[in-house]
């Protein structure tokens, strides 16, 4: 799959200058708002993960400075002008997926319907591990993501024909399957798999689709999809 990618180091505010076509696709990941505690279950709070050796410089920081002034509203506010309108015939509608923190699925559901977005379904996400080892001992740990499909009257476009040309059932939870860090290195501590990105990707969009990604570090960040080059 050939990816035309165009990245922009800015926030939401200066969109129009750049002339930012509209999207197929919105896919989200907001701050989770866990401040200064966004490594506390995660070993690298300590120096090589071992609380042994001491805490590192992460302990007690935040993921990064701007997820302390994310402000929800200024975020969808964005996403529903560069989203594309609403078509007139079915299967053609656009869409959104903010992946978010449990406890943040309402706010987002009810921060959409503000702005337009008056359906949504959730999406879980399963992993074969969990980031907060240093609570194993003490509670049940998280070994789940969460995102949010959220659209406006008609249901967004649906892709789920597999490799085989055949139309499979999708259900609302995917395989959280980690990158191989040598063919995608870790460059943020929340990364999501670019496999499981790519598979949303492919749900909700044809080739030629605009994506739009507005929180990467909290900047736009655009992809056109290109499937057969």
């Amino acid at each position: 799959m050939g990816v035309k990618i165009e990245l922009y180091n800015d926030h939401f505010e200066n969109a129009k200058r750049y002339g930012i076509p509209h999207a197929q696709l919105i896919i989200a990941d907001i701050p989770y708002n866990l401040g200064n505690n966004a490594y506390a279950s995660n070993p690298m709070w300590y120096v090589n993960g071992d609380n042994k050796n001491g805490e590192s410089n992460k302990a007690g920081k935040s993921f990064f400075d701007t997820d302390n002034d994310f402000k929800i509203n200024n975020f969808f506010d964005f996403c529903t002008r560069y989203l594309k309108k609403e078509p007139k015939e079915k299967g053609q509608a656009p869409a959104m997926v903010v992946f978010c923190a449990f406890e943040q699925i309402q706010i987002v559901i009810d921060e959409g319907k503000k702005h337009g977005l008056m359906k949504s379904y959730p999406l879980v996400f399963i992993k074969n591990y969990s980031a907060q080892v240093l609570k194993a001992n003490m509670k049940v740990v998280g070994a789940t993501e969460y995102a949010v499909a959220l659209y406006r009257d008609k249901l967004p476009k649906f892709r789920n024909i597999g490799t085989d040309g055949k139309k499979h059932m999708i259900f609302n939870w995917f395989e959280w399957r980690r990158d191989n860090s040598k063919t995608y290195p870790k460059i943020h501590p929340t990364q999501k798999p670019v496999g499981l990105l790519k598979k949303i990707i492919e749900i909700f969009t044809d080739e030629g689709d605009v994506v739009i990604d507005p929180v990467a570090r909290k900047r736009i960040y655009i992809k056109s999809l290109c499937r057969n080059e």
